[in-house]
């Protein structure tokens, strides 16, 4: 955390450096970085380009762009006694010619291997996302795509590749279903966060992960806000300036709290520090977040779905399609393709799988009083497993509590195929708890989230 200085000594330089670092040919990595950590990330991308061109062929290959953080300028610094160091996963995008779903097929095990040994060498993890700049030009606008289009790093290609891409530097045209996955994929990793704190110790990882967690929940509580007024940007400096504005305009109770948070939020990303604090403030802590996330989520749904919604229990009962902006067909195909020819006697074939997820977040987020916690979890046990749903193996080496997005469920042979099980037989079939419900949503999550 940032205690010596004050946020604004991050926040106050111009964002026109970024402009002006390209114009020099130097662009940063960081704000505040020092030489050697700049440096060692520029070292990085060099070997991260060799080696994605050993693994995929010259014909195949047309850009490559670093993303996230550290692509648009914003890396975190973690300062240390032995110096500064990089803290922020490498986001990288890996732009193919031809098919972006055989090239996703042919090329997605090969650079997880590549990725894996840059991890030990780069200090933080390493990440590939297959992509082309057909798919980018053609798909619908994106808080994702904007980040993208508006902050990266050329490691490989110039920028007039994104010609055709202008729609997606429109921050105003970003969807309010692009909040809501925000605000889903943020409260996931809060009860990610809340089932750890459950445990009886906590060690200097795990609270790591804690604190990390409630960190990003912090900053996406006041980007989501932002996002529902339009007013969305790809620099978490400029987003924090926009919603001190926003404060002074609207009449929102909790809207005060989100954007202190929201600046706590913004120094972690900017220069994160591993968790000092003891298990007893963590649970305090993550408490009150995870209170202000349910009031933020229901105004949110209540703005975007254009009907009010009492409670989450009102919310999650609520017969309204929670996915308008996908088609029936589409839906349907995804049921039929996460859950099996069985998914076809389900009455909610036709609603995309992530209602489920919503539905089943809003519960957990609410577990406590409402109802007695054995009727919550039958009621999410409902929402998340599949009409006549019977895998036919699961990998006894399944492990669908990990964090990370590579740790998909390993199972195989899901009726029939070799699809991934998106919950793990050992969870249907076994007498729910609230841990119980919380790794079957999980595990789901990571497909459609």
């Amino acid at each position: 955390m940032i205690a010596a200085r004050d946020l604004t000594s991050l926040i106050e330089p111009s964002l026109a450096q970024s402009a002006s670092a390209a114009v020099t040919g130097k662009p940063r990595f960081t704000l505040d970085g020092s030489v050697e950590l700049e440096s060692h990330l520029e070292q990085t991308c060099r070997q991260v380009l060799a080696a994605i061109r050993n693994a995929v062929p010259e014909r195949k290959l047309e850009a490559v762009l670093l993303g996230g953080g550290y692509g648009r300028g914003e890396g975190g610094v973690w300062k240390t006694r032995t110096g500064d160091r990089p803290y922020n996963d490498l986001e990288l995008y890996v732009f193919l010619r031809g098919n972006n779903f055989l090239n996703s097929r042919r090329y997605h095990a090969v650079l997880n291997e590549v990725a894996e040994k840059l991890t030990p060498i780069a200090g933080v993890e390493v990440e590939f996302k297959v992509l082309s700049l057909g798919k980018l030009r053609r798909s619908p606008v994106s808080m994702f795509y904007y980040d993208l289009v508006m902050g990266h790093r050329w490691l490989l290609g110039e920028e007039d590749l994104l010609i055709g891409c202008e729609h997606h530097r429109q921050a105003d045209r970003i969807p309010l279903s692009e909040a809501t996955r925000l605000l889903l994929n943020r409260c996931t990793g809060l009860l990610l966060a809340g089932e750890r704190l459950d445990r009886p110790s906590l060690s200097a990882d795990t609270a790591d992960f804690v604190s990390r967690n409630l960190a990003k929940a912090k900053l996406a509580f006041g980007d989501a806000v932002l996002a529902a007024f339009g007013q969305y940007h790809w620099s978490c400096r400029e987003r924090h300036r926009r919603l001190e504005k926003l404060v002074n305009a609207e009449d929102i109770h909790w809207l005060p709290e989100v954007f202190r948070l929201h600046k706590a939020g913004v120094e972690f990303k900017l220069s994160p520090q591993p968790s000092q604090e003891s298990k007893a403030a963590l649970q305090a802590l993550h408490a009150e977040i995870a209170g202000l996330a349910l009031s933020i989520w229901l105004w949110l749904e209540t703005r975007r779905l254009h009907h009010a919604f009492a409670s989450a229990l009102d919310y999650a009962l609520s017969p309204l399609n929670k996915c308008p902006e996908s088609g029936r067909l589409k839906n349907a195909a995804l049921n039929l393709c996460a859950f099996g020819p069985s998914a076809v006697f389900d009455e909610r074939i036709l609603r995309h799988p992530r209602e489920r997820l919503l539905h089943a977040l809003a519960l957990l987020l609410c577990r406590s009083g409402a109802w007695e916690e054995s009727v919550l979890v039958r009621r999410i046990q409902k929402e998340l497993r599949g009409a006549n749903w019977h895998p036919a193996r699961v990998d006894s080496r399944t492990k669908w509590g990990r964090p990370r997005a590579r740790a998909l469920s390993r199972s195989r042979s899901f009726a029939g195929t070799r699809r991934p099980c998106p919950v793990p037989l050992a969870v249907l079939n076994r007498p729910w708890g609230l841990a119980h419900a919380l790794a079957a949503y999980t595990s789901l999550w990571r497909r459609f989230r």
